[in-house]
């Protein structure tokens, strides 16, 4: 099943406003254009082999590292499961595992 199915949650308005929306080519649809521009953003999508559109690669390569920021974190059970007093021996202990 493709997530692009919970491309209806961005119009929830308790969300903040997003300026940039990037995604990879499994988001590619006319749809979910529409729905990023209608909330203000800029859609940063590569259109899929047979219809190619031009995108900004500098801000793509970016959602490159987020992935992998976010791939790195779940590796790590304890930090899904870890419970500390203070906010910020908790960020200490993220900053921990991802560098």
């Amino acid at each position: 099943m493709s997530e692009s199915r919970g491309i209806d949650a961005l119009g929830d308005d308790d969300l903040p406003e997003a300026k940039v929306f990037s995604a990879d080519r499994g988001y590619d649809s006319d749809y979910i254009r529409h729905v990023i521009e209608r909330r203000g953003g800029a859609p940063v999508i590569p259109g899929k082999i047979k219809k190619p559109i031009l995108v900004n690669v500098i801000t793509y390569a970016l959602r490159n590292r987020v992935e992998r920021c976010f791939n790195k974190l779940k590796c790590h059970r304890l930090l899904a499961t870890h419970y500390d007093k203070t906010a910020a021996s908790y960020l200490d202990l993220i900053l921990s595992k991802i560098t």
